[in-house]
């Protein structure tokens, strides 16, 4: 006689289906053990290979972010390089001016003009010939009024500048667009 054969009859029934439950549920537990440790290995292998992409995420952020800060030192060395250069011409300038002023001023030099020979009269023109440092050769020149030279060269100090600034801006955008 079998074990099952020993339980009587109504209860027969009821063992039968504790067992296929017990049966099904051991299966069951038994298979998500097994799909527990899949997946664990599996989740394993993902975790490592995001971690793998965030290092070398990482390290692609750093290098440029280093390529980054290089190309900006680079940037305001050659900018403050520029810079100077022009505050040099600039101070040349300036220099050149306050001495041309000065130079005016204690009637060391005078600005002279040339002038269409058709329109002098000839009381009126300077002598033709040029000082040891000119250039023109017998051309019709007349003087300057001293206030009428300083405001020349206040216009022209004033036009110097402005083309230094010019050149300074010129330089700073091209340092930019590289």
């Amino acid at each position: 006689m079998s074990a099952f054969g020993l339980i009587s009859a109504p209860y027969q029934a009821a063992v039968s289906v504790v067992l296929l439950v017990v049966l099904a549920g051991g299966s069951a537990a038994l298979a998500w053990r097994i799909q527990d440790w899949r997946y664990a290995g599996q989740l394993e292998e993902q975790a490592r290979l995001h971690h793998e992409t965030l290092n070398q995420l990482t390290l692609v952020a750093q290098t440029q972010r280093q390529a980054e800060q290089d190309r900006r030192l680079s940037l305001e060395q050659q900018l403050s390089t520029s810079e100077k250069k022009h505050y040099r011409v600039l101070s040349d300038v300036q220099r050149d001016q306050d001495r041309l002023r000065d130079r005016l001023a204690t009637a060391d030099l005078r600005l002279s003009v040339l002038l269409d020979a058709g329109d002098v009269a000839p009381d009126r023109a300077v002598p033709g010939t040029s000082g040891p440092g000119g250039v023109d050769h017998g051309a019709v020149r007349a003087r300057l009024d001293p206030a009428h030279a300083r405001r020349i060269i206040a216009i022209t100090d004033a036009g110097d500048r402005g083309l230094i600034a010019l050149q300074a801006c010129q330089a700073y955008v091209r340092a930019l667009a590289h």
